[in-house]
């Protein structure tokens, strides 16, 4: 995988890790960064050795949002360069969303703005209880659209109502309450709690990981609850009548380890 500028990918033990890594800016984005990020997903999708991604950020915050210098030359593109350029940022989380190995963001200092498009386009999310988060576009006379579909997702309709009208700053456990993460943990206890969520997921079939997504991924955005009934029904025969589904419930029965969990 080729070096990268604004990001660092690293793997270990089946863990991959994408770190953002300009924290001479606060991990504050701009369009290299977001096209690194597209680019690092869509490598990891490939690498079946992969069963955990892990987004975390070098310095003193996750990340500051978009970048200051690049807002300045955003102002001034044209509408077309604009339109582009935001559905490029788009494309970066839904290349999170939709990465085929479990994703997890580990957030401490500051997510402000596009910040939480990182932290809501994952699967888990953890922080430490004092880190900060704001969707503060509004106050700049801008909205916090590419983020939204997440956001929404997380938090649900009206919570994302009260975070992203108001702007206001609230802190990890405060974003916990609201499911803009899933835990918001002591910053001396994070990295334990985070290291066994991996441990737990990669206790499960890789397969079976990646079919979970996908049923959960087209049951909340592709269909009808009618569709949804035949759907699943063929998933789960042909998850059973798989390799890993019969080597998985022989290991159950037998009160064994199946060869993955080796």
């Amino acid at each position: 995988m080729e070096k990268y500028q604004t990001i660092k990918f690293e793997t270990k033990d089946q863990v991959a890790t994408v770190w953002l890594n300009r924290p001479e800016v606060h991990n504050a984005f701009n369009e290299v960064m977001i096209s690194e990020v597209i680019d690092v997903f869509e490598n990891i999708n490939t690498l079946e050795e992969i069963r955990v991604v892990v987004i975390r950020s070098n310095g003193k915050s996750f990340c500051a949002g978009a970048d200051l210098n690049w807002m300045r030359n955003v102002a001034k593109y044209s509408y077309e360069e604009n339109y582009n350029e935001s559905l490029n940022v788009s494309k970066c989380f839904y290349r999170i969303y939709t990465c085929n190995k479990p994703t997890i963001a580990v957030v401490h200092g500051a997510a402000i703005g596009g910040a939480n498009g990182f932290i809501t386009a994952c699967d888990f999310a953890y922080a430490e209880d004092e880190a900060v988060f704001s969707l503060s576009e509004v106050k700049i006379g801008i909205i916090p659209a590419c983020v939204s579909p997440y956001v929404v997702k997380r938090v649900g309709e009206y919570a994302a109502k009260e975070l992203m009208i108001t702007g206001r700053r609230i802190n990890g456990k405060e974003a916990e309450a609201v499911h803009l993460v899933n835990g918001a943990i002591k910053k001396d206890e994070l990295e334990d709690y985070v290291n066994s969520i991996i441990k737990i997921i990669i206790s499960g079939g890789p397969n079976a990981i990646s079919k979970c997504k996908d049923l959960i991924f087209n049951v909340s955005n592709k269909l009808t609850l009618e569709i949804a009934g035949e759907y699943t029904a063929k998933m789960i025969a042909d998850i059973r009548s798989s390799d890993e589904g019969q080597e998985g419930m022989a290991a159950f029965l037998e009160k064994r380890k199946p060869r993955w969990a080796k």
